[in-house]
């Protein structure tokens, strides 16, 4: 109904008088909606500040720190140095892979350096991020798809699949670093002898393996979730309409799983870009298995304003596949969650 604009006068008594005037219609309901909405700023405030003391401060003091140099010996003097503005020469020598030199200045970093694994170490986190996503997206599919669908024990064969992703990641690198020992389950199970953790190809292989092996389930799970959403009604109006399996796997299952699939895939790839643990147990970062995660803890040994700089190159580069996946990929959330709503209004 639509709300009158002016007061509405209402009768005086039989007795006379003035006429009396009600407030407009809707006034009540914006003071009350006005009142809720700083009842709710009070409430968030606290969990704000939180939020910006734990997240926002580590961010900008890791941004300052990263235009700092690291206190030292100054290789051209010998004496100690305090350090003192560097300006952007800490993101120079990384990018440039360039360390400094004993009668001053930069060189380009010797092999094994920490300086001379930048890119290395980019292009090992990338090949896990891309490798370890793709058979977990394709596997957890395929689980998805048994577990949405009805049989007896299936509460149960849901609970055992997330038992990998339930382990801790360290303790699942040190069964797998057991398993892949050279008289471990692995090469006793195929009769090899492989050394998985001591060449390049097989400790690559090994932490994609035992990534694969824990957070499958994770991805799993939310395809599951979107799957779940998909009407029951659809699949079967196509069934009367005569569609084959794979017709409907590709014109129905498919683009309604896509918005919690590629939130999956989101998910799931921020988390592999800063991959740690599960390689540094298993190998140690050696064979070329070093992540930038990896690197940057190996640098805060060395000196926290370089190490300061790598993790917020590691940053940038986290926030820029989330933004292609967001602003490219239709893996926004949000805009999925407020379509939704809309449809069913």
């Amino acid at each position: 109904m639509a709300t009158e604009l002016g007061p509405t006068p209402v009768k005086a008594p039989a007795s006379g008088g003035t006429p009396v005037h009600h407030a407009p219609k809707g006034v009540g309901e914006d003071n009350r909606i006005a009142s809720q909405g700083r009842w709710a700023s009070w409430l968030l405030a606290p969990t704000i500040i939180a939020l910006g003391i734990v997240i926002v401060y580590p961010i900008i003091s890791a941004i300052v720190m990263s235009f700092q140099k690291d206190a030292g010996l100054d290789p051209a003097t010998g004496l100690f140095t305090a350090g003192g503005p560097a300006g952007i020469q800490n993101y120079v020598n990384w990018l440039a892979q360039q360390c400094s030199a004993p009668a001053g200045g930069t060189v380009a970093c010797p092999p094994g350096t920490l300086g001379g694994q930048f890119w290395s170490a980019t292009a090992t986190t990338f090949f896990f991020t891309v490798v370890t996503v793709a058979f977990e997206t394709v596997l957890g599919f395929w689980m998805a798809m048994i577990m949405a669908r009805e049989f007896r024990g299936r509460s149960l064969v849901r609970a055992a699949v997330l038992v990998p992703w339930a382990i801790p990641t360290a303790v699942t690198a040190k069964l797998w670093f057991f398993i892949f020992a050279f008289e471990g389950i692995a090469n006793k199970l195929f009769n090899t002898t492989i050394l998985w953790t001591g060449s390049e190809w097989p400790a690559k292989w090994a932490v994609v393996i035992a990534d694969v092996w824990k957070t499958t389930p994770f991805m799993a799970l939310l395809i599951l979730a979107g799957l779940q959403m998909i009407p029951a009604e659809v699949y079967e109006a196509a069934k009367v309409d005569g569609a084959t399996a794979w017709q409907r796997f590709r014109l129905i299952t498919l683009p309604l799983v896509k918005p919690a699939l590629m939130v999956a895939v989101l998910f799931r790839t921020l988390d592999a870009l800063r991959m740690f643990d599960l390689p540094y147990i298993l190998t140690g970062g050696a064979n070329n298995t070093t992540t930038l995660s990896i690197l940057v803890i190996n640098q805060i040994r060395q000196g926290f304003n370089a190490a300061a700089a790598l993790s917020t190159i590691t940053f940038i580069i986290i926030f820029l596949v989330a933004f292609i996946f967001v602003r490219f990929l239709g893996a926004n959330v949000v805009e999925q969650s407020g379509a939704t709503g809309k449809g069913k209004k």
